[in-house]
């Protein structure tokens, strides 16, 4: 029976049925079919009580008004001007200051697709105007909406900590490294076809570099002042998300003067919060599947199979990328982490695998899983924006995706990229009851 309904949420998920159909449905009918009366065992309260105790969820609503505010205003545009000024002299500088604008903007925001849009809708142009190939273009910005994953404040990262149960604050390190080596291998073949197209370079003027410097100020400081204090100890972050949402509204809306707190806040707010209901209906839900799966003992079947058949570690780490690789093209990044990290962390721990050095890996198979096929995100994003075909779309990342499985196996194979950070850190384990068996 339980084969018939992985076989109907198979064929549901082909069909394009919303994920929250899918995860509760397919909750609801597997645990019905149980015979141990799986009903009075607590996995349906995951649905709700355990899961709302978790002191980090309400970071999530705070990082995602704060990023719809900047998106709202003309932070996109700030951050292309900035990046311009002081990248401009380097081969390939006008994709790289996309590359970098799009990293900053996608952290901060916690949206692929909105950094397709916001920077990528103001880098093209210019990218064609000053003869990139267009394929390069189209592909290095699908590529680059994704790459704030790794990052603080990624939501993904946060979902990640409040699955895996690993302290956030010292997660939160994990991936900065990892993201600053996909940065650098991407702004180093963004050069190598600047030089190869022999595309203009900017002079560097110290005087308007410090000038757009001086007007992003306050943008350019918002890393830090959720990052600081939260590393201080001064605040938790919780209380750094909720300062800076409020900070990013303050410059945002008296500062710069973007958007009108009569005008433009009702609007936003229920932009941000209706995309946050959509999330967080998929997240409970998604929940409720992965407590049958607990239940259900496949973690524990997953680890008989991984210890016949893989001896090591290493091998270990091949098999998770392989199978991370496939996930990431078949879901979505949020399900990913919360269908997949519950069976994958118990079995890493068996084999030795550091929490954050799997944290950095699994975020980097979620970023590499946005740009591709078949349900990779920012490729139907930048198809309907360009007015592109998603093949077209599809050849046009193949160079970009192959830098990233450099990285990937780069991450991988250095652990201390992803764990000496969080080393740095002391902090307590989070205990989340609805996780436990």
């Amino acid at each position: 029976m339980a084969t018939l309904v992985w076989i109907g949420l198979g064929v549901l998920l082909l069909l394009g049925v919303p994920l929250f159909v899918l995860f509760g449905g397919g909750a609801v009918a597997l645990f019905m079919i149980r015979p141990e009366g799986a009903w009075a065992s607590g996995g349906i309260d995951a649905l709700g009580t355990s899961f709302a105790e978790s002191p980090f969820l309400m970071t999530i609503p705070m990082f995602t008004f704060a990023g719809y505010v900047l998106a709202e205003s003309r932070a996109p545009l700030r951050l292309i001007r900035l990046s311009r000024a002081w990248l401009g002299w380097l081969p390939g500088s006008l994709a790289i200051v996309c590359l970098t604008s799009s990293m900053f903007f996608a952290t901060i925001t916690g949206g692929s697709g909105v950094t397709i849009i916001a920077v990528g809708g103001l880098a093209y142009p210019a990218l064609i105007r000053e003869k990139y190939p267009e394929s390069f273009a189209v592909g290095m910005i699908t590529t680059a909406g994704a790459l704030g994953a790794l990052f603080p404040p990624s939501m993904l990262l946060i979902f990640y900590c409040i699955v895996a149960r690993i302290p956030v604050e010292k997660a939160l390190l994990a991936g900065i490294f990892a993201g600053l080596l996909t940065l650098v291998v991407l702004m180093a073949y963004s050069a190598y076809v600047g030089i190869q197209a022999r595309v203009p370079r900017a002079p560097f003027v110290l005087r308007h570099a410090l000038r757009e410097l001086w007007i992003s100020k306050w943008e350019v400081a918002i890393p830090g002042v959720l990052v600081a204090p939260v590393a201080s100890g001064f605040l938790r972050l919780q209380e750094a998300s909720a300062f800076v949402a409020i900070y990013v509204l303050v410059i945002e809306v008296f500062v710069y003067r973007d958007l009108s707190i009569r005008r433009d806040l009702h609007r936003v707010g229920v932009a941000s919060m209706t995309m946050l209901g959509a999330v967080m209906v998929i997240l409970m839900t998604a929940i409720g599947f992965t407590s049958w799966t607990i239940q259900a003992q496949v973690p524990m079947d997953l680890f008989d199979w991984m210890e016949t058949h893989v001896q090591t570690a290493g091998a270990f780490l091949l098999a998770l990328n392989v199978f991370l690789v496939v996930v990431g093209m078949l879901t979505d990044g949020l399900a990913a982490i919360i269908l997949v990290v519950p069976m994958v962390a118990p079995l890493a721990a068996a084999y030795g695998i550091d929490p954050y050095h799997l944290a950095a890996i699994f975020l980097l198979n979620l970023e590499i899983g946005f740009v591709v096929p078949p349900v990779g995100m920012n490729l139907f994003v930048s198809s309907l924006r360009f007015g592109r075909s998603l093949g077209y779309v599809c050849r046009s990342v193949v160079p970009f995706v192959a830098a990233l499985m450099l990285v990937l196996a780069l991450v991988t194979c250095v652990p201390w990229l992803s764990t000496y950070l969080p080393s740095l850190i002391k902090t307590r384990v989070i205990e989340l009851d609805f996780l436990s068996d």
